[in-house]
């Protein structure tokens, strides 16, 4: 037997080829000089394409067509037995299956640029060899003239149904069933079709046996202009490429694996590219040897071929396996992407994005940037909100300001003596966040009281009572002081410091906010099991009498305390039965015992359902509902639009099963209380605040030194969220305002002042919520692909919703008073999870508990060694432990500058990591993210190490 080698060179010598009468040419055309030079620019597209297989099936006197693979990206191949597609999975082959194609490519017919309209003009140059018979070439023609048998849910036509002829295709007919006719019906309501991606267009390929060829014939077609073939594909998309491998069945090739590797070479869209941009047949066999140049090899025995590897998570990206010299040249397969544009595009967002972290040199000319870059989206803001998503979000966020208006309210009723409570926390939240979300620089953004901002009202409070001080009116004066000090960071452009805030400062921050919401929640939860005990009821040991249960005390029984003193059980059970009159044990009940004339004593007597057992039960109920829900999206159950649909309203949806549960066990739950009326929360005071009051006039000059302190933590807790919302990763495209965001924040600092309301700035914790229930991914994707991530729905009338919405909820109390406040700080509790594990800094906690050998393959751990992540973790954890134990101790007047700290910390850090290490660890340029910084690194790299790739273009 023949060698591998040996038939590969006799099939690659023109003068022992068996079609070396063919040759291979280009299919004839008549192209001017400009439409040579087009078809020249061309390349591929970003767009996917559909392979098929379909292959010679049958006895040799009735074989037929059937579709038995395709390709999006992945391979699905068609189980023949249980008749059904298997999941996509990465394809396998064999080297020489894509050897053999080579080399029968190589001596076959090669027809580029071939402007053939129809399947009869195909086959017609298809079968144009000269070493095929006139006989041979006409049976030929009928075979790859015959209609495809493709796997489609067999349908009935209403005619078959009428008169039960036939099914679709099932039955025979007199009429050979030809490719040429148009797409059937079945074809246009295949699943398939509904989710194809716009733009995406086809390959077939073709294999199959035939007795009556005496050597082996292969072809590659690459259409000037797709074209729809007519049937020849399940889905009627034009047809970019063609692919014949035909040959006898004596010489011994499997040509169903040639088929497989024609279609895993037509899968690739750097072969693709190189295809589309071939000029002659040798084109097209460096194209072949540069994709086995990148083939990963198995070896032998090492791996089970039966198994389907799983699709990645992300595929590399097409320009990087480029040629260095057509890195820039990379275009479309028809001409439709221009490739110096969207460079041009891209340079010139990264510029635009670049501005607004750049002085002007001028008062205010920050702020007037923002506003002129902002005002042309103006009404797209509102526009773009215009989509059933929105209200999605509208009514999670809604939940969720109105639960932390609720929880800070409370919380700020305590800390200020009710002065300020639920009431001024709901309106001073609908009156900042409407004005913001109308006027803002970044809409997304969700105002509302801080943890830190808390801090801050309780030590003025606790100041001003010490010290016999008007607290409103003394709170006025640190409020006009703080306008005037952000202002004085507006006018000055203040806001570009922010390019010092990296990743570190962030992630430290943001842990912050999130253990703030985790640690309200439980609190809340704890103090529901103070305010309602859990009943425990308890056996004594001698009599098995229940000490917690309910017993009748008669008054005018004659001292009955003596009967207790000094006594046991079994005495004290006796005096029981003596007061009560009993001849057994049985107790009367409560309302027996008043009728009566006793009085029921004990806690059995006036017994509950363990409330607080139930609260918790509702609290992780609706906390393990939302986070299954929310992840339901890339779960494997129900269709792709379903499982959307419970991901977009999943905090709705565990609201509502938490507020079913709560129905259904008939529980006394706490419910969510709202104001019922406009009145402030204290007595005593007025909703317009006097300037001095009791106050000393002076006290107006002292009352800068802590408006200095609380103007510096508004900066930074409004501009290190505004920083966290802006990222490159969210791929925002309307600019942030971080200017304008300030300006407007100081302009409300004003007005909550002046009329005594809490004051309001971005929240971390709400914001991040709001952008993640606005993320917006591709809705068609090919089969084993995960949806992209397409940014987000950038608007403003969600949030103005959202705020309008607080702002009535006084008039909705009487249908909100049904929502159990466990649900409620149950999603609380998610929010706070949700954002703290989003860090990459969580991630690096859970390295500190894992032993290596069980560490997951981050890239983080490739670049960089272990003991340096743990030593760059346990400094961010000791600033998070000091910024917590500050905030909670009476140091707390100088949490701001402990922020501001952070700044310092992180540019320290550059002693003791290298730039290499912090490129990994953290984000050394504001401007870039931790993965295109990692981009950058593997394009470098590959520079560097990519082998030449020989693709000759004219």
């Amino acid at each position: 037997m023949r060698s591998l080698e040996q038939e590969l060179e006799n099939l690659g010598d023109p003068e022992t080829s068996p079609l070396r009468d063919s040759g291979s040419s280009h299919c004839p055309t008549h192209l001017g000089p400009s439409e040579e030079e087009g078809r020249k620019q061309r390349g591929v597209e970003d767009s996917y394409l559909f392979i098929q297989l379909n292959e010679l099936l049958g006895s040799p006197q009735n074989q037929e067509w059937r579709e038995t693979g395709r390709w999006m990206l992945f391979e699905e191949k068609l189980d023949q037995e249980a008749k059904r597609w298997s999941s996509p999975h990465v394809p396998i082959l064999s080297l020489a299956s894509i050897w053999e194609l080579r080399a029968l490519l190589t001596t076959g017919l090669v027809l580029l640029d071939c402007p053939v309209q129809s399947l009869s003009e195909l086959t017609e140059q298809v079968t144009r060899v000269e070493s095929l018979n006139p006989e041979v070439r006409e049976r030929l023609k009928s075979v790859l003239l015959q209609r495809p048998q493709h796997h489609i849910q067999p349908k009935c036509w209403s005619a078959a149904r009428k008169f039960g002829t036939r099914l679709c295709r099932g039955g025979h007919s007199n009429e050979t069933p030809s490719a040429e006719k148009p797409p059937l019906k079945e074809q246009l309501q295949s699943p398939l079709w509904q989710k194809l991606p716009p733009g995406t267009e086809a390959a077939a390929v073709l294999v199959g046996e035939l007795d009556f060829l005496t050597q082996s014939l292969g072809v590659f077609v690459h259409f000037l202009e797709p074209v729809v073939l007519g049937t020849l594909t399940e889905v009627p998309l034009p047809i970019r490429f063609v692919c014949i491998i035909l040959g006898p069945p004596a010489l011994g090739k499997d040509y169903h694996e040639m088929g497989r590797a024609a279609a895993v070479l037509l899968s690739d869209q750097l072969f693709c590219w190189a295809a589309c941009q071939a000029s002659n047949p040798q084109d097209l066999v460096s194209a072949i040897d540069a994709f086995l140049e990148e083939v990963m090899v198995l070896p032998p025995g090492r791996g089970d071929l039966t198994e389907r590897i799983t699709p990645p998570k992300s595929l590399s990206t097409l320009q990087k396996r480029l040629p260095l010299q057509f890195q820039d040249s990379k275009g479309s397969c028809n001409g439709n992407v221009n490739s110096k544009r969207d460079r041009h595009s891209y340079e010139h967002e990264h510029q635009s994005a670049s501005k607004e972290l750049q002085r002007t040199g001028r008062l205010f000319g920050g702020l007037i940037q923002d506003i002129r870059r902002k005002a042309p989206w103006y009404l797209s803001d509102f526009l773009d909100a215009l989509n059933a998503q929105s209200l999605s979000a509208i009514l999670y966020i809604y939940l969720a300001t109105i639960t932390n208006a609720i929880t800070f309210g409370g919380l700020l009723a305590d800390a200020t003596d009710n002065i300020q409570g639920v009431l001024e926390s709901f309106l001073g939240t609908a009156v900042a966040g409407s004005i913001f979300c109308l006027f803002a620089g970044q809409p997304l953004t969700i105002l509302s009281s801080t943890g830190p901002v808390l801090v801050f009202e309780r030590i003025l409070f606790a100041f001003s009572r010490d010290h016999g001080l008007d607290y409103l009116p003394f709170r006025l004066w640190v409020g006009l002081w703080v306008a005037f000090f952000c202002l004085v960071l507006v006018a000055t452009e203040a806001s570009v410091l922010v390019r010092y805030f990296t990743r570190f400062t962030e992630e430290g921050f943001c842990a912050l906010i999130s253990l703030i919401f985790i640690y309200d929640a439980i609190g809340k939860m704890l103090s529901l099991s103070e305010t309602y005990p859990i009943y425990r009821p308890g056996l004594s040991e001698d009599t098995g009498f229940t000490p917690y249960g309910c017993l009748c005390y008669f008054p005018d029984t004659k001292d009955n305390i003596s009967l207790w003193k000094g006594q046991s059980s079994q005495d004290k059970e006796a005096a029981l039965r003596m007061d009560l009159g009993l001849a057994n044990m049985s107790l009367l009940s409560p309302p027996e015992c008043t009728l009566q004339g006793g009085q029921p004593r004990g806690l059995g007597c006036h017994f509950v359902p363990d409330i607080a057992f139930f609260s918790f039960l509702l609290f992780f109920a609706t906390f393990f509902c939302a986070t299954i829900l929310k992840h339901f999206k890339s779960s494997h159950f129900f269709p792709s639009k379903v499982r959307k649909v419970f991901s977009d309203f999943s905090m709705i949806l565990a609201i509502l099963l938490g507020c079913g549960l709560d129905a259904s066990l008939g529980l006394s739950t706490p419910k969510l209380i709202i104001p019922s009326e406009f009145k402030p929360t204290h007595l005593g005071r007025r909703w317009l605040v006097p300037l001095f009051g009791t106050n000393p006039w002076w006290l107006c000059l002292a009352t800068a030194l802590p408006a200095l302190l609380m103007s510096i933590l508004v900066f930074m807790d409004q501009q290190i969220t505004a920083v966290i919302l802006n990222r490159k990763e969210y791929q925002l495209q309307k600019g942030a305002g971080f200017h304008l965001d300030l300006f407007w924040v100081a302009m409300l600092m004003l007005l909550t002042s002046a009329f005594g309301l809490p004051w309001y700035v971005s929240t971390t914790v709400i914001s991040l919520a709001h952008m993640d229930s606005l993320r917006r991914e591709s809705a068609t994707c090919a089969p084993g692909e995960l949806p992209h991530f397409l940014g987000i729905r950038e608007q403003r009338l969600t949030g103005l919703v959202v705020f309008i919405l607080t702002g009535v909820s006084i008039f909705l109390a009487p249908g909100l008073k049904f929502i159990p406040m466990p649900v409620l700080y149950g999603i609380f509790f998610y929010m706070g999870m949700a954002a703290l594990s989003s860090t990459q800094f969580s991630e690096r906690v859970k390295l500190l508990l894992m032993p290596a050998k069980h560490q997951p393959d981050l890239l983080l751990l490739r670049h960089v060694p272990l003991c340096r992540i743990h030593l760059f973790t346990t400094v961010q954890l000791v600033c998070l432990a000091l910024l917590w134990a500050v905030k909670s101790t009476v140091a707390a007047i100088v949490f701001p500058l402990m922020l501001l700290g952070l700044v310092g910390i992180r540019k320290a850090l550059e002693w003791v990591f290298s730039s290499q290490e912090l490129s990994w660890l953290d984000d050394p340029v504001p401007e870039k993210t931790v993965k295109e910084v990692q981009e950058e690194k593997s394009e470098l790299l590959y520079q560097q190490r990519a082998p030449e790739i020989n693709i000759s273009v004219n």
